[in-house]
């Protein structure tokens, strides 16, 4: 083949190298409109029928009454003939007409949009900074003893993200707010009526991000540079500040993450303080059966997802700089031994607890044990029926942590391969799907298959592979910038063996403890769909049910809810201590 030829068919496949993004975005924004646009035939009911209920339960829906309302608001026939007319309205900046108010859509989708937003940049914030001060002190004992970061900031990291968001918007409500007086309890009207909720959502994703940022700085503490610059004496201040701006290029695309998901997955805490914001009016406008109201909310989700998605590349770029394209970077591999002695231990004390619990009978009513604090007849009190709690936690158990283990094996096998085949890192169908939270997907789920945990499950499953996907195409990015892959691609290997020898095992240590890591977030996920009563069923012992029941006895009876969350937290501290070896090469 000519040069000419060769350079040619380059351009050629450059060209088509870089459509396949766009063209990937487009795809998925166009499943995802036509999938939020068939959902009223999806449910099995007339459109007119739910709007005409929606604005007048008495009235009857009869022929004539159903095709008024058609008439009135022009609904479509079909889900592909509406959803190409709002396709095509959005892109004059028309959102349509609510069906069941007959107002116009786009100011109360920008208004939500805005106040989401800043709800969740609040959050954000404040996760980032939690995530950072939790690591901290690990940073500080690496640099000063030339040891490994400590496992301080797991054990934190895992209370903290472990710690239900509706839980604490509803302890920070009746206490802060309504026991105390230091915060408005409910609307958004200034500064003042964004603290707690902000902190609601902040502090268990700032748990989340300090056991990531704590990952990263393990993994960066085992690459050469770190060892040369201790051997030619640099000063600890600035080895501090690179090791930090190093983990932070890791983790910062997790921080945006968690802005784009905070968005949208805010629902029950804006419920909880009547927050107007975009998720709770994209819950309500499904909940109506409001289409054209569920379009917009979903369209703004998703074009501030692609947005947040972008910019999570670029900073990462922007922060390695030269090296990600001078064979300057190793793979992140966490240094030292994995620990045994404490995951093992508090691992034996979480089965010992529920393999008691599962001795007991769970179902047991007494009423006139109602709200019982601990005893010798009951250790762990009882709930609102008089029901042994630690029967409950025991069989719970064995449905919550199942579940939870469940959806993150099947988004680890997911996103792993989404990460590791991608070829470059770039806006695509993971960061469409990021802005869709679980409660939504939860409900649209629910509108096909009815309320269930099989559906649940689908629904957090559906969007927790994204952050898994999201960090190892992260990593598989730095993996390809590394000497020993440049030189295996010089030296001719495939696509097929370098991701077999390099990639996934560069790759797979990190995205594993990080699957591992959110295997209580995903059962909080679904706690929060049975907080809804999409999920498991109001009287079932799983966790999340549990939860959902006892949060509004928690003035009067708190071991109603510290029970399982105690699970829950126990369950994430096990999780953040297993690590994980890289197979040889």
């Amino acid at each position: 083949m000519s040069a000419p030829t060769q350079e040619r068919s380059g351009r050629g496949t450059a060209a088509a190298s870089g459509l396949r993004g766009p063209l990937t975005v487009l795809a998925s924004c166009a499943g995802v409109a036509f999938v939020v646009g068939a959902l009223p035939w999806l449910s099995g009911n007339d459109p007119a029928q739910t709007v005409l209920r929606a604005r007048s339960a008495e009235r009857e829906a009869d022929a004539q009454a159903l095709e008024s309302v058609r008439r009135e608001l022009d609904l479509p026939s079909g889900p592909v003939t509406g959803t190409l007319e709002w396709m095509g309205g959005a892109l004059r900046g028309d959102l349509g007409v609510s069906w069941v108010s007959g107002a116009p859509v786009a100011p109360s989708i920008a208004s939500a949009l805005g106040v989401s937003a800043a709800l969740a940049a609040a959050a954000a914030l404040i996760a980032l900074a939690t995530g950072l001060l939790v690591v901290l002190p690990g940073l500080v004992r690496a640099v000063r003893s030339h040891r490994g970061p400590g496992r301080g900031a797991d054990v934190t990291g895992a209370a903290l993200a472990s710690t239900p968001d509706f839980l604490l918007a509803s302890v920070l409500l009746s206490v802060v707010a309504v026991g105390w007086g230091l915060a408005p309890t409910s609307g958004w009207e200034g500064p003042a009526h964004m603290v707690l909720p902000a902190l609601a959502l902040g502090l268990p994703a700032g748990g989340l991000i300090s056991r990531v940022l704590a990952g990263a700085l393990s993994a960066t503490l085992a690459e050469a540079w770190v060892r040369t610059w201790r051997a030619v004496g640099c000063s600890p201040a600035v080895l501090a500040l690179s090791l930090l701006r190093r983990t932070v290029a890791v983790a910062l695309p997790q921080v945006l993450l968690v802005f784009a998901g905070l968005m949208g997955s805010s629902v029950i805490v804006e419920s909880v303080f009547a927050v107007p914001g975009l998720g709770h009016t994209a819950l309500d406008g499904v909940l109506a059966q409001d289409l054209p109201r569920v379009q917009g909310a979903v369209a703004a989700l998703v074009v501030m997802g692609l947005a947040v998605g972008g910019a999570g590349i670029l900073l990462h770029r922007a922060l390695l700089g030269p090296a990600l394209g001078s064979a300057g970077l190793s793979p992140a591999v966490a240094a030292g031994a994995p620990p045994r002695s404490l995951p093992a231990l508090l691992g034996g004390v979480l089965v010992a607890v529920v393999a008691l619990g599962l001795l007991r009978d769970p179902d047991a009513v007494g009423l006139t044990a109602r709200l019982e604090a601990p005893s010798p007849a009951h250790p762990l009190g009882t709930d609102a029926l008089g029901r042994d709690v630690w029967a409950r936690f025991g069989h719970g158990a064995l449905i919550s942590v199942g579940a939870g283990v469940a959806v993150s094996l099947v988004a680890l096998a997911v996103g792993t391969a989404v990460g590791v085949c991608g070829r470059r890192a770039r806006a695509g169908a993971a960061d469409v799907l990021n802005a869709l939270p679980p409660v939504l997907v939860g409900v649209l789920v629910a509108a096909v298959a009815g309320p269930g945990l099989g559906g649940a499950m689908a629904a957090v499953a559906a969007v927790a592979w994204i952050p898994i996907a999201v960090h190892a195409r992260t990593l598989a990015t730095e993996v390809r910038a590394s000497g020993f892959h440049l030189a295996a691609v010089a030296g001719g290997a495939g696509p097929v063996w370098l991701a077999r020898r390099h990639l996934v095992p560069s790759v797979l240590p990190a995205v594993s403890r990080h699957a591992l890591m959110r295997i209580p977030h995903n059962t909080l996920a679904l706690a929060g769909l049975s907080f809804l009563g999409l999920g498991a069923p109001h009287d079932s012992p799983e966790w999340g049910a549990m939860l959902a029941e006892g949060v509004r006895y928690v003035e009067r009876a708190p071991w109603v809810v510290a029970v399982p969350a105690l699970g829950l937290a126990l369950l994430g501290a096990v999780a953040s201590l297993v690590r994980t070896r890289r197979p040889e090469r």
